[in-house]
């Protein structure tokens, strides 16, 4: 029969290997918080942005966009068509990718996907929709029949089109400051990193 003192030695042994092997497992139980893990939490609008340059030209952008959509959708007949197809895609189009970014930037959505580069996603968004509504307005004002519906559409779109283009040279001008800035960053990083390695070799001249 064991004795008392066995059977506690036994138990600090089987509670010290308990502890060993927990500490040594992979798995450990995680303390994370269970809201950082909802990527929708903390949704909300952002009324700074709406004030800012970027968000005023976002909501006139879209604005405009829409009336001219809505002149050439008023047009019953047309003969030859191409001006106004060309004009009413452009303007759809338009309407629909500008109104999705002002509604990502508005809600600040584009936190939640830090690795895509949204300042030149909205780069690219303004400067080809800034070609796109200069051509079809043109196209448009060369080919029409004079009615008030396509006047009215290639006004509002030689309107937008220089929406467009004041936001196509301010986003071209953030785009450069945070590529710099980036650029910095990383050249700083290097040197950084290139003189603690020499650091470390002139402690340890084995090294070398």
């Amino acid at each position: 029969m064991r004795t008392t003192e066995e059977t506690e030695g036994f138990d600090g042994e089987a509670s010290n290997t308990s502890m060993i092997s927990g500490a040594s497992s992979p798995y450990q139980p995680t303390t994370e918080p269970v809201h950082s893990r909802n990527v929708l939490g903390g949704i909300r609008c952002d009324m700074e942005y709406l004030k800012s340059y970027f968000g005023i030209l976002k909501v006139v952008e879209v604005g405009l966009s829409l009336i001219g959509f809505i002149c050439i959708e008023t047009i019953m007949m047309c003969s030859p068509c191409g001006g106004v197809y060309f004009f009413e895609f452009v303007s759809c189009s338009a309407f629909v990718v500008t109104g999705v970014l002002l509604l990502i930037f508005c809600l600040n959505l584009h936190t939640k996907v830090p690795h895509v580069n949204w300042s030149l996603t909205d780069l690219v968004n303004t400067s080809v929709s800034t070609l796109f509504f200069f051509l079809s307005s043109l196209v448009l004002a060369c080919i029409n029949h004079n009615t008030g519906a396509e006047i009215a559409a290639v006004i509002f779109g030689f309107l937008v089109t220089g929406v467009y283009g004041i936001n196509t040279f301010l986003a071209v001008r953030r785009w450069r400051r945070g590529s710099g800035c980036q650029g910095a960053a990383q050249t700083s990083e290097y040197i950084r990193a290139r003189t603690a390695s020499r650091g470390e070799m002139e402690a340890r001249p084995e090294l070398a």
